[in-house]
């Protein structure tokens, strides 16, 4: 599935839901179930900068395909990473660079957060872009 498959699925998904106290406990669900972060990686070298909990991703080269695991002490934002893992996470990362995050807009969350989480929002996009940065030159 492309990344822009999945994040049409994610926008779908959310669209199931009348009001933001479902979308808010859909995400919490999502956090639930994201691919937790090996207790090793969970250390300063990958806490994202930025956000107001604190968030640990780890990128791994699968191949051509990047797979993220990430963990957080919020769990709020750890649905929001979740959502994000989903959309980039076995992917290639020449697509992971070059996707779009509007799909972010779409569901509403940026302007359902607060804004120290709307920043917090941006870093992790950010940080898991520059991982596949990364680990495109790698691949180069």
């Amino acid at each position: 599935m492309s990344i822009k498959e999945i994040q049409d699925e994610i926008v779908s998904e959310f669209e199931m839901f009348d009001d933001w106290m479902q979308r808010y406990e859909y995400m919490i669900d999502l956090g639930k179930d994201l691919p937790l972060i090996d207790e090793k990686y969970k250390t300063d070298k990958n806490i994202i900068k930025g956000c107001q909990s604190k968030v640990w991703v780890h990128a791994d080269l699968d191949g051509e395909k990047l797979n993220f695991t990430a963990d957080s002490d919020a769990i709020i934002t750890k649905g929001i990473i979740a959502i994000l893992i989903r959309s980039f996470s076995g992917q290639h990362p020449a697509a992971i660079i070059e996707a779009d995050t509007d799909f972010i807009d779409k569901i509403g969350l940026k302007e359902h957060l607060s804004p120290t989480r709307a920043n917090g929002l941006v870093s992790m996009i950010k940080q898991l872009k520059m991982y596949a940065v990364a680990y495109q030159t790698q691949l180069n």
